[in-house]
């Protein structure tokens, strides 16, 4: 069985002027065109290659990749507007297709979507942007504190919203996001904490001490590359803080306390120096 859409290890079976067939199971036998082919190509070899569709909807096998494969969230650029839908740019010649039913709001050629990319009920691979009917209903199996992956999906009056692990929503709260972000955008990020309703609030940065760990680190590094000494102490502005270490100001002085509590440096109204290596 093949999986259209996404990636599949197949067989190949015969070569041919065009190219080679690769055994496609129920869906007979699928061509990998000659400009796709590995050089070294034999039968029997197994390839792994994207299932897509050609321009004449017949099923065939690249391996180039698109940006982005069935079962996944996407930013992508819209390339033309027909009555049908849009037509977005997916990284294949073949476009790939947005229905004007899964249009949530009016789209202009070269703006850029946040889809979600599945299969209709006739297998065309196509894409959606009403993205909460492909999150996961059942509750996440996630602890507070637990890394995960993010995918900057949209913005609101709170913040960002943000897609954990391609399954759930979750908030990035404007005020403890110290860097910039634009809609898909994949960051590594932390739960934050888990409410009883079930929301879930993000942070980009390990929380409480195990995040002043981290920074502390960070500030170690940069006194070393600047010779034992910064200009820097618990009085410095926030945006010098951000631009130094990209972090608040309110961790940066967790961190800055646990140095000097290890006495590995000393803070002075002069600046920060690293009196021994920890």
């Amino acid at each position: 069985m093949i999986h259209i859409g996404q990636l599949n290890k197949l067989k190949v079976l015969k070569h041919v002027a065009h190219g080679v067939y690769l055994e496609g199971g129920n869906d007979g036998e699928i061509l990998l065109p000659l400009r796709y082919m590995p050089e070294q190509c034999e039968v029997g070899d197994l390839l792994e290659v994207f299932i897509c569709y050609d321009s004449d909807d017949r099923l065939m096998a690249t391996t180039e990749m698109p940006f982005a494969m069935v079962g996944q969230f996407a930013h992508l650029r819209v390339k033309a507007l027909e009555k049908v839908g849009a037509f977005l740019d997916w990284g294949l010649p073949k476009d790939l297709f947005l229905p004007f039913s899964e249009q949530t709001r009016e789209l202009r050629v070269g703006q850029y979507a946040v889809v979600y990319i599945y299969l209709d009920k006739s297998d065309r691979i196509s894409a959606s942007m009403r993205l909460d009917r492909f999150m996961d209903k059942e509750p996440g199996n996630y602890e507070e504190g637990s890394a995960v992956d993010l995918f900057i999906a949209a913005k609101t009056e709170l913040g960002f919203k943000a897609i954990i692990n391609g399954r759930h929503w979750g908030v990035l709260y404007s005020n403890e996001v110290f860097e910039p972000l634009d809609y898909g955008q994949r960051v590594k990020g932390f739960i934050k904490k888990i409410r009883p309703d079930g929301k879930i609030d993000l942070s980009l940065q390990k929380a409480g001490y195990k995040a002043a760990e981290d920074i502390g680190e960070k500030i170690l590094q940069v006194l070393q590359d600047k010779g034992g000494y910064l200009p820097i102490n618990d009085k410095t502005s926030a945006e010098t803080i951000y631009d130094l270490f990209g972090v608040s100001k309110k961790k940066y002085k967790m961190a800055l306390g646990g140095l000097y509590k290890q006495r590995i440096i000393t803070v002075n109204e002069d600046g920060i120096r690293l009196v021994r290596k920890p």
